[in-house]
């Protein structure tokens, strides 16, 4: 139930007028009108009825709103379905391009644990990995630890997950795995016994992803959501060989702004369990060599004061942001953890962000950023001394694998640019050198990174502020002959979007497509105020940002209007909610995917999966101030009467961060409302959730709708 009062007055109960669009007849579901008072205020909605529980999602046989629900998401696909039918061939092209372009099979680098290497491989054909392990002894056998191929039989959606190191216990005698088939978030973790080949009969149902050995080599810790919001909320912990109904329960949050997790340090010395919310954490630590020993608090959380754990020899290293809004790196000895004894270890220069730390036996590794751009600082835990890699594209993404082991002499980190394809690099601590480990191919003769140029410049936004664009087109293609151009973007959370290559996208820019990505505020990219002035009552300089970025390429020269389009998913499909409100001449077409639009009906429903933990990021509309700024950009909210771009909506039924009724809702309420013949389309994925399909080519069918609803907005239909 909905804690704030839903006034169920049935006002109209009707089905609207079918419309037809270029001869075909446009879904037209019917009306029950409610409203939701908020502070005196009334939000009608005509579509509230579409919302369906979990438990009435699977109830499809007898319960009539779940039929009615099913019914009108078939209805919609189809409908998507006969649009898009005169370019089912291009679909069909641009799948088969993409596909064709990505490496059949697939050999991961190997790293070591221990006395195995552990490596990843597709075979050709196939949608899901097979994960091995080889002794580290010459002439020995790789050893198949899990079969992804056969294990996705009968499913038509499947994650594996595991832990930074397959989750193999210090004995490499026994491994744990976590499967979802539902796409709904719901893992059961499993056990295989790697000497004898057997799948254990003890599981561990309804958990997360997140879970990890004790030394003992027969404790695992792991976390449970709450049933309802889906938050992380329990960590308990299991013995191989008993029950799991009598697991003990070794911490609750009980604060529901707040969710847990479970981690070990990179040295395998403690154990942590972290609480954290949006602006806030909370430690506990434990001697990984004693699973039943009593958990010790770290730093009790504070707010605003966020900090992550390292630990090297007799100190741990805290990465925090506590009296330096850009964080910085300090340290204290193992007995005395609260942060009246933490000391500066590394304070960033000027306009310097220090994103992550990564700690080594002698080594610091930290990904920072200067201007926007990441770059890699490599520190001597004892001399202090500090060296820096340099990248050479304009704009690039780079991020740090977590799997190397502690005593290693060298880190790994991953490479890439929007002409630069994904690559894998070694750093070695002794020569300060990088070696090439591999290198994505690109299974097309005649590609050639040099044949794509990608470009990083700064747009002065309305209020001033210098907004970073990265954009990327062929060689061959003037980038300013107002051609078509699609730009991208995100924007929340502190997230940040930085430029990666794509095999996919080469069949827009072969088509004289420029792609663009406004790096607008809402990320950290450019430092932490760049986060504080994107969220809370700051949210519409996301928007503002987006919307002249895009004025900017047109007034450059770089597209106009009838060749503009934009993209963004999730809180990036807020974002796109809200541009097409606020500026819908500016755009030929949108793609929304898995979009975050009804805002209002969401952040005043307690009830939902991760509603209150978003408090954090949008503020909390049971506060006035908060309810009518929100209000004010809520992109189902201000549908108006006016005309609007051609649109692609995507969403998954089974989603849990944006339920499938918002975009849904959105697509129905526009269709109502706007003066235009332009199309707007939904395709809702039937199995899948907030990610999409689960196969490597099996998501590639929908980029290859995507792509081809661009090209038909330019009629180019080949």
């Amino acid at each position: 139930m909905k804690k704030l009062l839903l006034v169920s007055l049935i006002m109209l109960s009707v089905v609207s007028c079918k419309k037809e669009i270029q001869g075909i007849t446009t879904p037209s579901p019917k009306k029950e009108m409610t409203y939701l008072v908020t502070h005196g205020d009334s939000l009608p909605d005509a579509y509230e009825w579409m919302e369906l529980t979990d438990e009435e999602k699977n109830d499809s046989l007898s319960n009539q709103k779940t039929k009615a629900v099913r019914n009108l998401i078939s209805e919609e696909n189809a409908y998507t379905a006969k649009v898009m039918a005169p370019y089912t061939n291009l679909q069909n092209k641009l799948f088969e391009e993409m596909k064709g372009r990505q490496e059949q099979k697939i050999q991961s680098v190997p790293y070591n644990k221990n006395d195995y290497e552990y490596s990843v491989a597709y075979e050709e054909g196939d949608e899901y990995p097979r994960y091995y392990r080889k002794k580290l002894t010459e002439g020995a056998e790789k050893e198949l630890l899990l079969d992804g191929p056969e294990m996705a039989k009968g499913h038509d959606y499947i994650d594996i997950a595991f832990g930074p190191n397959y989750d193999v216990t210090e004995n490499e005698k026994m491994m744990a795995y976590a499967v979802d088939t539902l796409s709904r978030r719901s893992y059961t973790i499993y056990f295989k016994n790697l000497e004898t080949g057997e799948i254990l009969d003890e599981k561990l149902d309804s958990v997360t992803t997140n879970f990890v050995w004790a030394n003992d080599s027969k404790t695992l810790f792991y976390i449970t959501r709450d049933p309802q919001t889906l938050r992380w909320n329990k960590v308990k912990k299991h013995v191989l060989g008993t029950n799991p109904e009598y697991d003990e329960l070794i911490y609750e949050e009980k604060d529901e702004e707040f969710g847990t997790s479970i981690n070990i340090t990179k040295s395998r010395k403690f154990l942590l369990i972290s609480n954290y919310s949006r602006n806030a954490d909370e430690y506990y630590f434990l001697n990984a060599d004693d699973p039943n020993g009593k958990w010790k608090l770290f730093q009790g959380r504070q707010p605003d004061m966020e900090y992550n754990i390292n630990h090297i020899g007799d100190y741990f290293y805290i990465h925090t942001n506590w009296g330096a809004p850009n964080f910085k790196l300090m340290r204290t000895t193992l007995d005395k953890t609260e942060n009246s004894h933490w000391e500066d270890f590394l304070v960033p220069g000027d306009g310097i962000k220090l994103d992550n730390v990564h700690a080594f036996k002698n080594h610091l590794v930290i990904s920072e950023r200067f201007k926007g751009l990441q770059q890699i600082r490599v520190v001597d835990a004892i001399t202090t001394e500090s060296s820096y890699l340099k990248f050479k594209d304009p704009t690039y993404s780079m991020s740090l694998s977590s799997r190397i082991e502690f005593n290693a002499g060298f880190f790994r980190y991953y490479y890439e640019s929007m002409t630069t394809p994904y690559s894998v690099y070694d750093y070695h601590f002794d020569t300060k050198k990088s070696s090439l480990r591999k290198t994505s191919k690109v299974m097309d003769v005649d590609f050639k990174s040099a044949n794509y140029i990608s470009e990083r410049f700064f747009v002065k936004g309305r209020d001033g502020t210098e907004i970073p664009v990265s954009l990327v087109y062929k060689k061959n293609r003037d980038p300013k002959n107002s051609g078509p151009l699609l730009l991208y973007g995100y924007g929340s959370y502190g997230s940040n979007l930085d430029p990666w290559f794509s095999t996919s996208r080469l069949s827009l820019l072969d088509r004289g497509f420029v792609f663009a990505i406004a790096h607008v505020r809402g990320s950290e990219l450019m430092g932490r105020s760049w986060y504080e002035n994107g969220k809370f009552l700051n949210k519409k300089n996301t928007f503002f940002d987006f919307i002249d970025v895009a004025k900017h390429l047109i007034d450059e020269g770089y597209t106009q209007p009838k060749h503009l389009y934009a993209e963004g998913g999730s809180a990036g499909g807020l974002l796109m909610g809200a541009v097409a409100n606020m500026a819908p001449e500016l755009w030929n077409g949108i793609i929304a995917q898995v979009p975050f639009v009804d805002v209002m009906n969401t952040m005043l429903n307690e009830d939902l999966p991760l509603t209150v933990g978003e408090y954090e990021e949008w503020g909390n509309p049971n506060d006035k101030t908060y309810y009518d700024y929100m209000k004010s950009y809520s992109p189902y909210d201000n549908v108006a009467r006016k005309a609007y771009p051609s649109m692609l909506v995507t969403t998954g039924f089974w989603d849990s961060q944006v339920q499938y009724w918002e975009p849904l809702k959105w697509v129905s309420k526009l269709r109502d409302y706007k003066t235009d013949d332009n199309h707007i389309l939904l395709k809702c994925n039937l199995v899948a959730g907030h990610g999409g399909s689960s196969g490597r080519f099996e998501s590639l069918k929908e980029q290859a709708l995507e792509y081809a609803f661009l090209l038909m907005l330019e009629g180019k239909g080949e």
